[in-house]
């Protein structure tokens, strides 16, 4: 099946992009923003978010759906770094802007591409861990990421918090009635190609902390913006 999101990025980066990127749920469709929030470059060290980050990173570092390589290009200036991506579009966009290690793969194959210690932290930035569905698929996932990683290794990935007002306004937005899960559906549109319905669980941070006991790691830290925008935040995860 076609992916518009890749498809609309590397139109973008080519200079051949005709027609908006759309994020669609139902008939409910507006602009996804492209230059602002992959082709932008990392902060400075001056932005609270940019700071933040990097104190919670360490190489070797494995960026998870990189995108277009936004925070690779940064951190590969300090440290070693492998991006990853699920379409070659993409691993393509990562190459040609100058992405030392950009390989495709899958964030649900890890543990199949690398080796056991072979990363200090794990990057997954662009609410992917949503994708994992439920609290037993993110375990899962937390647990591939703790074979891959050092026995002092991180994981820093962000997410929308239900229990904040305003992530209701999100596109796609779905309530769930436990407390702090909810769940968010969307699919991409690009040049009148629409993708499969992408479906996210939303978690709370008091939510990581519950799934994170059934785990090796810990909550360490975390960072939101001071205006809480949508209710987005990032999390930062130490083993015990």
């Amino acid at each position: 099946m076609p992916d518009p999101f890749a498809q609309a990025l590397h139109d973008y980066h080519t200079g051949s992009q005709t027609e908006p990127l759309y994020t669609c749920d139902g008939q409910q469709r507006v602009k996804h923003p492209i230059k602002e929030f992959y082709f932008t470059s990392f902060p400075t060290a001056e932005d609270d978010y940019a700071r933040w980050l990097e104190s919670q990173l360490s190489g070797p570092l494995l960026d998870v759906g990189a995108g277009v390589g936004k925070h690779v290009l940064y951190f590969q200036d300090t440290f070693e770094t492998t991006a990853v991506e699920v379409h070659p579009l993409l691993v393509e966009c990562m190459t040609e802007r100058g992405v030392i290690n950009a390989q495709r793969g899958d964030m649900f194959e890890l543990a199949k591409q690398f080796e056991a210690n072979q990363f200090q932290s794990v990057l997954l930035y662009g609410t992917q861990i949503g994708l994992t569905k439920s609290k037993t698929g993110l375990t899962e996932l937390l647990d591939t990421i703790a074979h891959i990683t050092t026995d002092d290794g991180t994981v820093v990935f962000d997410s929308y918090d239900p229990a904040v007002d305003a992530t209701a306004d999100l596109l796609g937005y779905r309530a769930d009635p436990t407390p702090g899960l909810g769940f968010r559906v969307f699919s991409f549109e690009y040049e009148g190609v629409r993708g499969r319905p992408l479906l996210f669980r939303l978690f709370s941070p008091d939510r990581i902390r519950k799934v994170c006991q059934k785990t090796v790691w810990r909550v360490a830290d975390s960072w939101q913006p001071e205006e809480k925008a949508a209710g987005h935040y990032l999390v930062a995860l130490e083993k015990e």
